[in-house]
């Protein structure tokens, strides 16, 4: 079972929810611009969907109704400081306000100081490129500590460096700001990025109101064994801790952005393979980016079976015939949550939370009024006895936030799917408890003892 202080509850970001409010004096973010040129599906704006700014109040008290007991959300850097480097104080009290109004309705804040909403005004100064990137962050985490630590204890830095650095950078479509750089000028912005989240680290401990405690989220792939034999668990492990072969891909992995948080180096063999590319890295560097952690937290949603091969190679398996997918196309893989936290413990040594898990359906508000969305239920089910089974070992899992709460802006994809546990009818702003609300809400209140591992 999961200990008694296991921590459930729900994810998401700001830019796919808020939504703006008139004069609110919020900046132009990456993701505007790249709605802006084109890339959006069918141009989809954010403001005209979740309007989560127009309802939290309602929402933050569905939440409790619902069950939820903890939230982890992000605040956009480009509200509170919309050039990326002087104060919106308009953005200062509505994020008060509403972390107070979470606090009213029994819900804990966990907040991340980053999902992907640089300010465009850093962006046309080089964004992570540029070595100034570190200060700038470092002045954004001082400004979070000072205006947010005497409500919030528990803060997140980087969401997911994989997407917004790595795919974001690389050519990769869906994720701004959408360029295609060299690999030289990928790693030198990677590490920049892992510098400015050792700053904030710095930077929230020093100013921060009282005892905080700070980690960070990243995500991947997983890679899940084919058969318990000990060649194919060393190969699932090898893959998910190792590199793709196609330099297209190369920056889709764990440890180039996890072994230098948490472990002080650079993972060897990226060391090696990527040399020619690499910035200048320095003890001092090191040092920094390696800043004392409390916790980590991984997003997982699915994993590649993979077994080894007569000569030790690793064989990735295609997915089984009729195989069951999201509608997001993504594979339904719950195996890869127990490996995920197994491999990730295994190597770190650290506290994890799940910060992101979840499954975009069709759904559609039935004759009844109700949303029956019982593949989400299976699928969280799934996932959860499976991490339930990590924690059962002994792993250190603290807690997990499903994504999401409410349906929301799914970046380059609009508004197309649908993640949350409550259907929002974009037109009417009303909000309609997914039938897999009601089961997570018993979720939360057992402990995990309903799921089916337990039954």
């Amino acid at each position: 079972m999961f200990r008694e202080d296991f921590v459930w509850g729900v994810s998401s970001s700001a830019y796919q929810i808020e939504g703006r409010l008139p004069e609110d004096g919020a900046g132009t973010c990456i993701w505007d611009t790249f709605r802006e040129q084109g890339n959006v599906f069918e141009n989809h704006n954010t403001d005209d969907g979740t309007k989560h700014l127009e309802h939290y109040r309602e929402d933050f008290a569905l939440m409790k109704e619902l069950g939820i007991r903890s939230y982890r959300f992000s605040i956009s850097w480009a509200r509170l400081m919309p050039d990326g480097k002087h104060v919106n104080d308009k953005a200062v009290t509505l994020y008060r306000d509403m972390i107070l109004e979470m606090k009213k309705n029994g819900i804990e804040p966990f907040l991340t100081m980053y999902h992907w909403e640089l300010p465009q005004a850093l962006q046309d100064e080089g964004g992570w490129l540029n070595d100034e990137i570190v200060t700038y962050f470092a002045q954004y985490a001082k400004v979070v500590a000072e205006h947010f630590t005497d409500l919030c204890d528990k803060i997140f830095t980087l969401n997911e460096p994989q997407c917004f650095l790595g795919l974001a950078n690389t050519g990769a479509n869906g994720h701004a700001p959408g360029v295609a750089l060299p690999h030289k000028d990928v790693f030198h912005l990677i590490h920049n990025a892992l510098k400015a989240h050792g700053a904030a680290v710095i930077a929230l401990r020093k100013y921060a109101k009282g005892k905080i405690l700070v980690g960070y989220a990243p995500t991947s792939s997983l890679f899940i064994p084919a058969s318990d034999k000990p060649e194919d668990i060393e190969a699932a492990r090898k893959s998910y801790m190792g590199f793709p072969k196609d330099m297209a891909r190369w920056s889709w992995n764990v440890s180039w952005y996890s072994d230098p948080v948490f472990l002080g180096h650079y993972p060897e063999e990226g060391m090696k393979r990527f040399a020619e590319y690499l910035p200048e890295i320095t003890k001092e560097d090191m040092e920094l980016i390696s800043q004392p952690l409390d916790f980590m937290g991984q997003n997982i949603y699915n994993g590649v079976f993979v077994k080894a091969g007569e000569n030790g190679e690793v064989i990735q398996l295609p997915d089984k015939l009729g195989a069951p997918k999201t509608q997001a196309n993504w594979p339904v893989t719950p195996e890869c949550m127990y490996w995920g936290v197994k491999f990730l413990y295994e190597r770190y040594h650290m506290p994890i939370y799940i910060t992101e898990n979840g499954m975009a359906c069709h759904d559609l508000v039935d004759a009844d009024g109700g949303v029956h969305d019982g593949s989400r239920i299976t699928f969280l089910d799934q996932y959860l006895s499976q991490l339930q089974r990590a924690a059962d070992e002994g792993i250190d899992v603290r807690g997990y936030f499903e994504w999401t709460f409410l349906d929301n802006y799914e970046w380059a994809q609009g508004f197309s799917k649908r993640y949350g546990l409550v259907y929002v009818d974009y037109e009417t702003g009303r909000r309609i408890p997914k039938d897999s609300a009601y089961w997570y809400r018993e979720v939360c209140q057992s402990n995990g003892r309903n799921l089916s591992i337990n039954q």
